[in-house]
């Protein structure tokens, strides 16, 4: 059985939908949530599905205090779905090739330092472009800039989109194409 942890920022949509997806997996079970920010909705979302949380306050967020967490869970993989810190190098290469992420735009467009959320679907709506996406990539020492793993597109609309019609295209795509994919990515690096 592999041991995913999930590492989340804000409201865990993303963190519900996995969970969703791997309860009763015969291969795979998420076990732990991680989270930086004390009132983030993701809590909720972990003790509705029975799985213990982490919080990590600025103090505690450093590689030694996390590898040594990780370490005592018998983690084997982590998900990122809305986290908003960069992952210490440590901790990347103590997991390399074992971290996966999901970014709310078709990279190398509109990623970066600051590139989440409604920022990127500001960007988005700024460039006038007839598509979005999502991408899913490995995680490296770099925000967004980690080997991708798939993408999904979704159309848009010049002059008609909203950032709100913009957001609700992508956790479209997030949640129907995120936990396939960690479960065919999951299983192919278990071989």
């Amino acid at each position: 059985m592999k041991r995913l942890e999930i590492w989340a920022s804000g409201g865990g949509t993303n963190a519900d939908a996995i969970f969703k997806y791997f309860k009763n997996h015969k291969d795979i079970s998420v076990v732990h949530l991680g989270c930086n920010r004390i009132k983030a909705r993701a809590f909720d979302v972990a003790k509705k599905h029975s799985v213990n949380t982490t919080y990590w306050n600025k103090y505690k967020w450093n590689a030694t205090h996390v590898l040594d967490q990780l370490n005592k869970r018998n983690i084997d993989f982590i998900i990122l779905a809305g986290f908003l810190k960069l992952v210490p190098s440590e901790v990347t290469k103590a997991y390399r090739g074992r971290i996966l992420n999901i970014h709310p735009s078709l990279l190398p467009k509109f990623g970066g330092i600051n590139m989440y959320g409604n920022n990127v679907h500001q960007a988005v709506l700024n460039s006038k472009d007839e598509q979005t996406g999502i991408t899913i990539h490995e995680v490296n020492e770099e925000f967004d800039k980690g080997k991708p793993i798939a993408q999904f597109s979704a159309g848009l609309v010049p002059g008609v989109e909203t950032i709100d019609s913009i957001k609700s295209k992508i956790q479209r795509l997030e949640h129907q194409n995120f936990a396939p994919i960690i479960e065919s990515w999951v299983k192919a690096k278990s071989i």
